[in-house]
């Protein structure tokens, strides 16, 4: 539906009708429903339909070219996939449209890294990264500096004109930060990707090759990515389609349906997961302090864990492990008017990611109640031992509480919810 109301927009529908050929690439963790609904909502066939994603979807228009690849690090598949694209960008003519259908985990499914890395250098760069906590921002300043097609290269590489539509799985929906931006100006440098390795670790904890193509950058050696005002994407253009706040608005729908007053945190909810959890606590008493249960608390963001222990689990699990010990609290922050006993409350937490892949697990997040701390105890669990060695997946797996919804073929961040009856 987000692709179809876009297609209906008059700018983009004359960009459409105006073109000699029309092309389109989707990339993403939403590839395939975007393609989809691309193909059955145009009236002009595409001459060329590529698909990139994690899993190739169990159905597909026809004539579409398709390639499995590898999130949140990038693998051979994901060099084809570039490479693919790249090929469709140049050979496009002045009249015809490239059209870009982008959604979350693009930065890795289409990767293809510069002539004097190897994709050694970008995984281990990617890996090391994400082990010490790198915010998308961070990551992406990287992944732009590492790459031949993204930070606006794969817009430069084509002479015909670019649309892009874009489902934002960034806080902030900055266009040159979803999917790296492969179509849009890129404002940032050398230099700070430079500073992203700095503070993730140091230098001396990356590569070597990529330490030094960074710094030659730096130097002015090797050329930028493309900036704003760039001549080769002054015909690209790019809006978002649907974002966290889409996702926000569908849990509050189905909490008012379901008869719960619904309150929603309007801050993306972001920083270290453990640091997060306690203040997504907070913004649940406050709640309380004002609004009786039947009570639902929605937050949405992007959450980051900078690991230190050798334990498996993702953002979604270690916010909801953070999360264990606020619940006992919430029972003091029922309302009540001083001369009665407050209100027995019981609560429900859950963290999910949207795209039902929560870290390199096979689960979209987990949740936690009261009796969470009771039942763990019970089967000689330590959760201050497990958020510790950053082996959330563990303990919640012991427990039956990780949630599991599968791949969900779209990614906007991750959102949630506290429900207090």
């Amino acid at each position: 539906m987000l692709v179809r109301t876009a297609l209906g927009d008059a700018s983009v529908d004359d960009a459409l009708t105006r073109a000699s050929a029309v092309d389109v690439i989707a990339v993403g963790k939403a590839a395939g429903p975007m393609l989809t609904e691309f193909v059955e909502s145009v009236r002009v066939a595409a001459r060329t339909a590529v698909g990139i994603g994690p899993v190739r979807p169990a159905t597909l228009p026809a004539g579409v070219t398709w390639f499995d690849a590898a999130h949140p690090v990038p693998d051979e598949r994901s060099v084809a996939a570039a490479r693919a694209a790249l090929q469709v960008a140049r050979r496009a003519d002045d009249n015809d449209l490239l059209i870009v259908l982008l959604s979350g985990g693009a930065s890795s499914l289409m990767s293809l890294p510069t002539e004097d890395l190897t994709l050694d250098d970008k995984q281990e760069t990617v890996r090391r990264l994400l082990k010490a906590g790198a915010t998308i921002h961070e990551l992406n300043t990287a992944r732009k500096h590492l790459s031949a097609i993204k930070g606006g290269r794969l817009g430069a590489a084509t002479r015909a004109a670019v649309v892009t539509l874009a489902i934002s799985d960034v806080v902030g929906d900055d266009l040159s930060i979803i999917g790296s931006g492969p179509t849009m100006p890129d404002p940032s440098t050398f230099g700070k990707a430079l500073g992203v390795l700095d503070s993730r670790g140091g230098r001396a904890s990356y590569p070597a090759a990529v330490v030094s193509h960074f710094a030659r950058g730096a130097r002015g050696e090797i050329d930028e990515t493309p900036k704003p005002g760039d001549p080769r994407l002054q015909r690209s253009v790019a809006r978002i389609i649907g974002g966290r706040l889409t996702a926000v608005a569908g849990a509050v729908g189905a909490a008012r349906s379901r008869g719960y007053r619904v309150h929603t945190i309007e801050a993306p909810i972001v920083g270290e997961a453990r640091d997060a959890a306690a203040m997504f606590a907070s913004a649940v008493r406050q709640a309380l302090a004002s609004l009786t249960p039947p009570l639902c608390v929605v937050g949405s963001g992007e959450t980051t864990v900078h690991v230190t222990g050798d334990g498996l689990g993702g953002r979604n699990q270690e916010f909801a492990l953070a999360m264990l010990p606020c619940i006992a609290d919430l029972a003091r922050s029922a309302p009540h008017d001083g001369r009665s006993a407050p209100l027995e409350i019981s609560a429900v937490f859950g963290s999910i990611g949207t795209d039902g892949i929560d870290g390199p697990t096979d689960a979209a997040g987990a949740m936690i109640d009261a009796t969470t701390t009771t039942r763990a105890a019970t089967c000689g669990l330590d959760p201050i031992g497990y958020l510790r060695n950053n082996d959330s997946y563990h303990f919640f797996s012991v427990l039956g509480d990780l949630v599991h919804t599968g791949p969900t073929g779209t990614n906007v961040g991750d959102v949630q919810v506290a429900l207090i009856a």
